[in-house]
């Protein structure tokens, strides 16, 4: 392959303010130093702040959530600290992941809690999101409704995290989100594994979108479909070394009969492998040294590759990391 360069880079920094105003109010507060200032159409905050929120504790079992939070839409991958993720699969890169709403969370028992959540379905309007799409209007309540299971079982040695999702995104279109998140812990080695599906009756995610020119259609195209499969395995060979491997798989469908050359409905997939070695030098401060190498190979359908105007050329991209990582606590 061809070199195309080196760089030292901030692939995340964020401040983050958080405790208590009262004994059962919690807040929270995260800027995201490393994406825009620009303040969005729809919340009025500013896309870096991922986190304005309240915490109410309503009983032993009820907690109210009001203001910018996460969407909790279930997968291992997404509820992991952004620190610890290298390279995040594809529906989570390209989504909305940090919305304005309400939650209401309840507590089943110790190993199992309920989550359910109104929010924005993005924090950008239709037309900046999606410019104009033929026959289709704005919603004029574009909402979205997450519900989430998070469960412990065998004594904590497996934990869940499973949600579905339903985004308003255009009158008579929505998006509809499954995501299924599965982590085995043990001594020396942690599991997980996501299954993630969207159902998309406007390309949200926007991928195939992104790789059809303007030539052929200029607008988000609709009834596109996206699954990933994503494994991390985490070994602790001691308190200072550890080794992990992510590893998935990208699926991008388009099952629109829009274009009468369309042959098929796979569009693209994408493998990508992540090996990475992490060094904890200290054990009473949280930072580590990891070395690290991201491989990606995308793989195109006949049709992407044979369709007069696409004419996709399979690739790959790799890339080695070096660097520090660690939460830098002031209080």
């Amino acid at each position: 392959g061809e070199y195309l360069g080196s760089k030292f880079k901030f692939e995340q920094f964020r401040m983050e303010i958080k405790g208590y105003l009262h004994k059962n109010i919690y807040f929270r507060f995260r800027h995201r130093f490393t994406s825009t200032f620009e303040p969005q159409s729809i919340d009025k905050i500013i896309k870096g702040v991922d986190f304005a929120y309240l915490v109410f504790t309503l009983s032993d079992r009820w907690k109210l959530t009001i203001g910018k939070t996460y969407a909790d839409w279930g997968g291992i991958e997404f509820d992991l600290n952004p620190i610890d993720i290298y390279v995040y699969s594809d529906i989570i890169e390209m989504a909305d992941n940090f919305l304005t709403g309400i939650e209401a969370h309840y507590k089943v028992s110790d190993n199992h809690s309920l989550g359910f959540q109104m929010l924005n379905s993005r924090t950008g309007t239709f037309e900046d999101i999606y410019d104009t799409v033929p026959d289709v209007q704005p919603s004029k309540v574009p909402l979205a409704l997450v519900f989430n299971w998070r469960g412990s079982l065998w004594h904590g040695k497996v934990t869940t995290i499973w949600s579905y999702s339903f985004f308003v995104e255009a009158q008579d279109y929505a998006k509809n989100y499954i995501a299924l998140g599965n982590q085995f812990h043990s001594k020396y080695i942690d599991l997980a594994y996501d299954y993630k599906i969207s159902l998309e009756g406007i390309d949200r995610t926007g991928i195939i979108s992104n790789e059809i020119p303007d030539s052929l259609y200029n607008y988000a195209v609709k009834n596109t479909l996206y699954r990933s499969h994503w494994i991390r395995a985490t070994m602790k060979f001691s308190p200072k070394w550890h080794f992990s491997v992510d590893a998935f798989v990208d699926i991008a469908n388009w099952n629109s009969d829009l274009d009468p050359q369309k042959t098929q409905n796979h569009f693209r997939t994408v493998y990508s492998v992540i090996p990475t070695i992490e060094f904890y030098p200290w054990e009473n401060f949280d930072l580590k040294f990891f070395l690290g190498f991201v491989g990606r190979w995308y793989r195109y359908s006949d049709y992407a590759k044979n369709r007069p105007g696409l004419e996709k050329k399979d690739y790959s991209t790799t890339n080695i990391m070096i660097g520090l990582i660690s939460p830098l606590k002031f209080l």
